[in-house]
């Protein structure tokens, strides 16, 4: 009887012992589950960061490789030169081209210029010759008035002289006769003497006069050509006169290609355009480098992620801007901080569930699987402050999402 009284005791506190654990176990559990769905956790993570390709813009044999395979390089650090020499006679023949075309510039100014002063010289000789025109021609018009004065001069005097002939003549056979006296034929006679002398003077004079006709027709003739001549010349020296609209034309190509000569020239040194890892470094100087192909690769160390794929149903947990912690394996009790920089929104679909995806039909399997896995999608985390030597692309890494 005492011996089972006293066996009651241990059995109480065995069965209170188990079903404390019991319940230790299931608030450790809905513990766990509160932090699996309101922490997100997954294991299934890799660091990752931007890099790029280096290729050069030149091409050419490298004479300096500034930098070795995996070093770290700070921007704007020297990473390769490209044999320049070419590319600097390149330059100074553009420039030389462009000097050139100067230069003709300014003689063909210069050309214009003195073509431009034939023209006012010739236009200058028309004036002149318009002027000589004008002139001949008055002078031609005198001319012709003196010839018609003159023909009237020679009508009168040769009508005086016939009357003084007439006269001598019919008083002549008076004088034998002496019907009139000597003294009157002496003056018939010295009048018809004189109105001949006049007679001659007149038409002396007409031909005077019409040899100046003759004269100034030749000169206003001769004027004529000349202001023919000036006109002629002013239209060859119009015609002469050049613009400069070509050449100067050629100016914004003479000046691209000495900017283009300078641009590659200062290609032949490649910078580094941020701070960066060298990698995929398989070159030595001596190497010729060729245009857009590339040399080795530069992962851009300013800004690291670490890309975790979580299951589709933890994603209404997590949201841009919430804090996370990542681990990574080469140092797991370091832990980092990180932002969530975006949740993804695609991946490719499961071919065994939809089908391929191709033209025309889709191509759905006539399967059923009974187990169904939750889809992954990627979760890029922003680590804030990276230690410079820690992180490697690829390397695995555990994210924890902290929520709110």
């Amino acid at each position: 009887m005492d011996s089972h009284t006293s066996s009651k005791p241990p059995r109480v506190l065995s069965r209170r012992f188990s079903v404390g654990v019991a319940l230790a176990a299931g608030a450790l559990g809905l513990l766990v589950l509160y932090h699996t769905h309101h922490d997100p956790r997954t294991d299934d993570a890799e660091v990752f960061a931007n890099f790029i390709g280096i290729a050069p813009q030149v091409e050419g044999p490298i004479v300096r490789l500034n930098v070795r395979d995996n070093q770290f390089v700070k921007q704007r650090e020297l990473l390769f030169e490209i044999d320049e020499r070419p590319y600097e006679y390149a330059l100074e023949k553009a420039i030389s081209d462009q000097a050139s075309l100067e230069g003709q510039i300014a003689d063909e100014q210069r050309k214009i210029n003195a073509l431009v002063s034939a023209v006012s010289v010739a236009q200058a000789n028309i004036h002149g010759a318009q002027a000589d025109v004008t002139r001949w021609a008055a002078a031609v018009d005198q001319a012709r008035a003196d010839v018609a004065n003159a023909e009237q001069g020679v009508q009168r005097a040769k009508a005086e002289w016939m009357y003084s002939n007439n006269n001598l003549h019919r008083l002549e056979p008076l004088l034998a006769k002496q019907f009139v006296t000597v003294d009157q034929v002496d003056r018939a006679r010295t009048s018809e003497i004189a109105q001949s002398e006049a007679l001659k003077q007149s038409e002396s004079q007409l031909r005077l006069s019409q040899a100046a006709l003759q004269s100034a027709l030749a000169q206003f003739e001769r004027s004529g050509a000349g202001l023919d001549e000036s006109n002629a010349q002013h239209q060859q020296a119009q015609h002469a006169v050049t613009t400069l609209e070509p050449l100067v034309n050629q100016r914004g190509a003479r000046e691209a290609a000495v900017k283009n000569a300078r641009y590659n020239l200062n290609n032949c040194r490649v910078y580094a355009p941020f701070d960066a890892r060298i990698t995929n470094l398989t070159i030595s100087e001596g190497a010729y480098a060729h245009v857009g192909q590339q040399v080795f690769t530069l992962i851009d160390a300013r800004t690291w992620w670490a890309i975790g794929n979580f299951r589709e149903g933890q994603l209404q947990h997590i949201a841009p801007g919430m804090r996370a912690d990542v681990y990574v394996m080469s140092k797991p009790n370091v832990r980092l901080t990180g932002v969530v920089d975006s949740v993804g929104f695609g991946v490719t679909p499961d071919p065994d569930i939809i089908g391929t995806l191709q033209p025309g039909l889709p191509d759905v399997q006539r399967t059923l699987n009974w187990v169904h896995l939750a889809s992954r999608y990627p979760v890029r985390v922003r680590v804030q402050n990276p230690p410079p030597d820690l992180f490697r692309v690829g390397e695995s890494a555990v994210v924890t999402i902290r929520g709110n």
